[in-house]
């Protein structure tokens, strides 16, 4: 297994963490009303979507952009 394939496993164990948490954390918001609850909850909802814009571009963040779909031709084609 590559470092990157491990980075993206690792990601995506993080973002499966985040919404988990988050998801739990608002249902106790649901119940109990408390403000903390909520706080940790919208917290790890947007820490999840960040996460996952970062995997879906990570080839973008690693400065690898060759696998793009539209890439620019070059001038002779």
């Amino acid at each position: 297994m590559s470092l990157i394939s491990f980075h993206r496993f690792l990601i995506a164990t993080a973002i499966a963490f985040c919404f988990g948490f988050a998801a739990w954390e608002l249902m106790t918001w649901w119940v109990g009303r408390v403000a903390g609850a909520l706080v940790l909850g919208v917290t790890f909802v947007v820490l999840g979507g960040l996460l996952s814009y970062y995997l879906v571009r990570l080839r973008r963040f690693l400065g690898d952009d060759s696998g793009r779909l539209g890439r620019a031709r070059s001038p002779g084609r």
